[in-house]
């Protein structure tokens, strides 16, 4: 009964659940077999998929077991199922069939079917290349009830994972019904996921077989909006619609999370959260200088189109007028067959996500041990050497490069350093940074961004409002944002702010909504975005505790409980969450109940493990 239950879900995915009706990506073999055969062998193409016998059954059999702190997973093939034993549901260890994978290696995912139409992703994975099972959080207990737990929203596929392994996908939650409809073009990232009108493109040429006109449902997509169809998924992002179609703005259907008070980047703009790979291009000078992602990777197998420092060298050879000539071994000062004498090994450091999955920066930083001793931002030399310290990695790097690594990068890094802590003064240098003509509209973003904290300096919120001008959505994003901290004390900030609702960048407008919410029109163009991106979002706890936070603002706390509730019910173990419940409940008269959350709360704060399920 089981196995027709599967199969008949394959052929409602396949048959009925089409999001936008775009031919699947075998359509365009006949015609395009150089890139369709390139895009087949392609992590894109095996970015989601059926389990396989043929690719599978390697991973499966013989049985084996994996272990992750205190727990253990059974790996293994009963009765023709692909199964994981593992702790999961109702805290019951129980055999669990997994249907499909995401991603092809190093790191395999799989994932079962839940109730609700849900698809939930398992943290023991594959390596294929090890041929080694791991848990993806390592030793990390993660039990039933946690938002983390394979069970938990943190893990569910229709939210956290679908949208980028997946081609036009549509997540279609029912937020009255907490259940998915969950539709996509084509399982994996295929065709449709890059290329614009591809309905139209394969009507015409169906119909003008023999014609030689121009194709006219081809139009090339600009850099910008190309870089933004790869930042759709190689982004840490939140979603405002849902409905990102290759060839539309980027910043209409995100909000770009950039460099700020967290430690998720370093203050020289390196990776150290898992933040793909997106921001940190844009924070490069490389993205600055109009270089665009095919120009270093082919699009189809996504591979990088020369080997080694011949991709560099196209351009750093003096093909270009605005790149410099660099000869690889007279600047690195490492032999050619070193680590040290190829170009990425300095300037894209790799960080390790996911246990296995080794990750490129894209932000093309320069190696600076000054700032590991300063800063304790990681450099290139002692990732390499880890033997050695920031003094002798400071030793060589003046005598080969002298006064040359005193650059203006270093100047900043230490001016947003100092901001992130907050210093007295360390607003000055941002502000002054918001103008500098050498800045890059990413830099002039996270200024603003950063500036958030001195929301009653009047040279502060003055140089923000000008930057609401500026002609680059990101900045007027933040600088929406930072302006909202003070826009509840200040009419005149307020007034700043309201042109931007009819700004021409959604992110804009879902930012100033947000801020002007408590006076909100909820039926005007702002008003719809920010109110959309919130529905979008309302399957997450954050999402459920933002949308708290817009009905108390707007004095609704009858619509705000439920909403904490249910935050509170998805992730029982967040701190704010359950503080604001306790406030609210509070608030309405409910005394007992807040003091309940707050006991709770004060438990779990001593790390009690008896409180978890």
């Amino acid at each position: 009964m089981r196995l027709i239950v599967r199969h008949v879900f394959w052929i409602a995915l396949f048959v009925l659940g089409k999001a936008n009706g775009a031919p699947p990506s075998a359509s365009c073999k006949d015609c395009h077999p150089a890139e369709y055969n390139l895009w087949a062998g392609s992590h894109h193409a095996l970015a989601e998929r059926p389990v396989s016998t043929q690719l599978d059954r390697a991973a499966f059999d013989p049985p084996r077991s994996v272990s992750a702190g205190p727990q253990t997973n059974e790996i293994r093939i009963k009765d023709g199922q692909y199964q994981i034993v593992a702790l999961g549901f109702n805290s019951n260890t129980a055999p669990y069939a997994v249907d499909r994978v995401i991603g092809v290696e190093p790191v395999r995912q799989f994932l079962t079917a839940a109730a609700g139409g849900r698809w939930q992703t398992h943290e023991v994975s594959f390596d294929p290349v090890a041929n080694q099972w791991f848990d993806v959080f390592g030793d990390d207990n993660r039990r039933p009830g946690e938002w983390g737990h394979w069970t938990g929203r943190g893990m569910n596929w229709n939210s956290m994972c679908a949208e980028c392994h997946n081609t036009r996908l549509r997540k279609n939650y029912d937020l009255a019904t907490d259940t998915y409809h969950t539709a996509m073009d084509e399982m994996s990232v295929g065709c449709g996921s890059c290329h614009t009108s591809l309905p139209q493109h394969a009507d015409w040429q169906n119909s003008h077989r023999q014609s030689k006109e121009r194709d006219p449902t081809i139009s090339p997509l600009s850099p910008a909006r190309m870089i933004g169809a790869c930042g759709s998924c190689h982004a840490l992002r939140g979603g405002i619609t849902g409905k990102f179609n290759p060839g539309d703005s980027f910043y209409d259907h995100y909000q770009l999370q950039i460099l700020d008070n967290t430690d998720t980047w370093f203050a020289d703009g390196q990776v150290h959260g898992e933040d793909y790979e997106f921001t940190s291009f844009l924070s490069s000078k490389m993205h600055e200088r109009g270089v665009t992602c095919t120009d270093c990777h082919n699009p189809h197998s996504m591979k990088t189109s020369l080997p080694g420092n011949d991709l560099c060298m196209r351009c750093h050879s003096g093909a270009f007028t605005n790149a410099p000539i660099i000869n690889p071994f007279g600047h690195s000062h490492h032999v050619a067959s070193s680590k040290g004498n190829q170009c990425v090994g300095c300037h894209m450091p790799v960080t390790v996500y996911m246990q296995r999955e080794g990750r490129h920066d894209h932000g093309f930083t320069v190696p600076d041990p000054v700032l590991t001793k300063e800063l304790n931002i990681p450099n290139a030399c002692n990732r390499c050497h880890g033997d050695k310290t920031p003094d002798w990695a400071v030793k060589y790097t003046d005598q080969w490069y002298g006064v040359a690594m005193n650059r203006p990068t270093r100047d900043r890094t230490r001016q947003i350093a100092a901001a992130q802590r907050a210093e007295n003064g360390a607003e000055a240098p941002l502000v002054v940074m918001l103008s500098d003509p050498r800045q890059s509209p990413y830099w002039r973003a996270v200024a603003a961004n950063l500036l958030w904290q001195w929301p009653d300096d009047p040279r502060v919120t003055a140089a923000l409002v000008k930057l609401l001008r500026d002609d680059h959505p990101l900045v007027r994003e933040q600088a929406v944002r930072s302006l909202e901290t003070a826009s509840g004390r200040s009419a005149e900030i307020s007034a700043a702010l309201k042109p931007m609702l009819d700004d021409s960048s959604r992110n804009v407008r879902a930012a100033a909504a947000w801020a002007l919410r408590t006076n909100l029109d909820t039926n005007s163009r702002a008003g719809i975005d920010l109110t959309s991106m919130l529905d979008l979002n309302a399957d997450q706890p954050v999402g459920e505790y933002r949308l708290a936070l817009f009905h108390l603002d707007c004095g609704e706390m009858g619509k705000a409980l439920p909403c904490l509730r249910k935050a509170v019910l998805w992730d029982p173990f967040s701190p704010p969450f359950r503080m604001a419940l306790a406030d609210l409940l509070g608030e309405l008269g409910k005394t007992n109940e807040a003091a309940n959350e707050l006991q709770i709360l004060r438990r779990q704060n001593n790390n009690d493990l008896n409180d978890k399920p």
